[in-house]
């Protein structure tokens, strides 16, 4: 099957088996390693990425589903020259041991932050008249779909508070 696929702003081609996962076309055919493969079963968030701003589990899709649209993985958030506030803050905060999760965390992180920017309601008071307060709570329990093996939730969020206190 034929797909055009627009990643990180730039347009491939890809020929493919129609039962290729986008996590597997982004690592295998297109060279884009930064997305991990965790649980393969979208139970873990290392392989998340942005498909026209939200956050996707691309094991769980197939490239073919996306023809079109744009994707965003960590290499389009930023480079280790030029890191975005989201990667800066985890680097400034030691959201990290491993590493591992932390492209599909950051990825989602940023799309987190756009969600609760744009008043989507919060998941852990249900009031769904006002953006919520992000608080620590808050941003633990927007980011539950992303699993750190190391445990440095803490600095997570710290560092998600930090990016979030900076744009609001």
């Amino acid at each position: 099957m034929q797909t055009k696929l627009t990643i990180n702003g730039n347009e491939h081609d890809l020929e493919h088996d129609t039962r290729t996962t986008l996590l597997d076309a982004l690592r295998n055919h297109l060279g884009l390693s930064g997305t991990k493969k965790g649980c393969d079963h979208g139970q873990c968030g290392a392989c998340t990425i942005l498909i026209n701003g939200r956050r996707i589990n691309a094991c769980l899709t197939l490239a073919c589903m996306h023809d079109g649209d744009e994707i965003t993985t960590i290499e389009g958030i930023g480079t280790p020259d030029n890191l975005s506030p989201m990667q800066a803050a985890f680097v400034q905060h030691d959201g990290f041991q491993c590493g591992y999760c932390t492209p599909g965390q950051i990825c989602s992180a940023t799309a987190m932050l756009e969600e609760a920017r744009m008043g989507w309601p919060s998941h852990v008071t249900d009031d769904v008249t006002s953006a919520p307060d992000l608080t620590d709570t808050e941003i633990s329990e927007r980011m539950s779909g992303n699993l750190c093996r190391c445990s440095a939730y803490p600095n997570i969020v710290d560092a998600i508070r930090q990016v979030s206190e900076k744009t609001t």
